[in-house]
């Protein structure tokens, strides 16, 4: 009986166990996309920069 209950209870924890292993897989890779869409929106906006600079240094040399 004993032996029955503690079984009941180890499926029970296991069971618990790999719902909360799925929800942190779930919610790290959702984290992961946000940071990648980050990156990307950062990289577009330092491209965009480094155009403009290179603009302006164009700028400079043609006025010399």
């Amino acid at each position: 009986m004993s032996q029955n209950r503690h079984e009941s209870k180890d499926r029970i924890e296991s069971r618990h166990d790999y719902q909360v292993n799925l929800k942190t897989e779930l919610e790290t890779r959702h984290l992961h996309d946000k940071l990648e869409h980050l990156f990307s929106y950062q990289l577009e906006s330092l491209v965009q920069i480094q155009e403009l600079q290179l603009e302006m240094l164009s700028d400079l040399r043609a006025n010399k």
